[in-house]
Formats: structure tokens, sequence, C-alpha cells
């Protein structure tokens, strides 16, 4: 089961995705709003935090959900103050019932992540491909259009055909042809 937290939050967040399962994660803490209560009210106990990437509005929570449920955090840079556990490029982890893909996806970010299962046929895009085609910002520090474009393409060249859902940073989940999406994506980022 993979709930967005952050739903219906009005505040400056990322979308927080809880996943239930064999590895109860929490992919993204989000930021200004009380994950940890949101998270109660699914689940008892917390596994591991998965970091897309490092931006305040996908990191403010984690110190609070850290505390509150003594769970650690992976993402791509371990230098990083926030991520306690590396996860290396083409590496596999799990997350609820499911194995995962991780992809080195930068240009929006240079630590930033993607997290593919062909088995479930979902991708947590973070902020690289947002629904209708949009993508992730390059005007922020360490953003680059051309490596988004690569990144993209990764991604695309990457998952099924049969991709079911794409979980993406901010915005709604892709929940029909997100494949594409992506390819929108890939598209409207050469343009700009």
């Amino acid at each position: 089961m993979i709930t967005n937290l952050a739903r219906g939050v009005n505040a400056f967040t990322s979308n927080a995705f809880l996943v239930t399962g064999e590895t109860t994660a929490l992919v993204d803490t989000g930021a200004n709003f009380d994950v940890v209560a949101a998270i109660r009210e699914h689940a008892d106990e917390l596994d591991r935090i998965y970091l897309t990437h490092t931006h305040d509005d996908h990191v403010g929570n984690v110190e609070a959900v850290r505390e509150a449920f003594g769970v650690e955090t992976w993402g791509f840079d371990p230098d990083h103050p926030l991520v306690e556990n590396e996860i290396a490029d083409g590496e596999t982890v799990e997350i609820g019932d499911d194995d995962y893909l991780a992809l080195h996806t930068p240009g929006h970010k240079d630590d930033h992540l993607c997290l593919y299962s062909r088995e479930a046929r979902t991708l947590f895009a973070g902020d690289l491909i947002f629904a209708n085609g949009s993508f992730g910002r390059t005007d922020l520090a360490e953003g680059h259009r051309p490596t988004l474009i690569e990144s993209i393409d990764r991604v695309r060249e990457t998952v099924g055909s049969d991709l079911d859902v794409m979980h993406t940073g901010h915005g709604p989940s892709v929940e029909d042809r997100a494949v594409e999406d992506i390819e929108f994506a890939g598209r409207a980022a050469r343009m700009g």
C-alpha cells in the first residue's frame, strides 16, 4: 500500500509516500507538517527513510521521523548530514514488498535518485518528472538542463512500457499512461 501523507497539506512540502509491507518505508519526508502523526495513522513502525534528493522541502521532517521511529535515512550522497546510508546507482533497495532499482538521475539536484520496481510497475520520480510532461527545475543550485534531459532519457530507457504508476515529488501521482508523461517530459525539456 502506498499513501501520500502530504496529500491535502497546505504547506511548502514535497509529497511524502508511506509504503507499507515487508519493509515499511517513507520515500521523502516532506516538510512543514506533522508527518509523524500522519505515519502513525497508517503504521506502528517504520523501517527506513529513502530520499529522492536533499532539497529542504523533501527532507525538512527527517529529524522528527528519525526521533519518533528510531529509523535511519538512505540516499545517494553519504556526505550529506541527513544521509546515513548510501544508495549507489544501480543498487536494489526493498520498499514495501518490492525491490526497487535506484537510478542516479541528476539535473535537478546532483544527488537525485529515482526508484523503479519492474515487478510493481511503479516509479518514484522525485522532482525529475511530473504529471503531464512537466519536469524538474534547473534554475536552482546544481540544476543543469542537459543533464536533466539525460536523466529523463535514462528513466525512459529503463522503465517498462507496462509502467502503471509514477509517484512524483509534487502534485498528483500519474496512474494512467505514465510512460507517455515521461516521454512528454523529455520532449518538453528539450524545447526549453
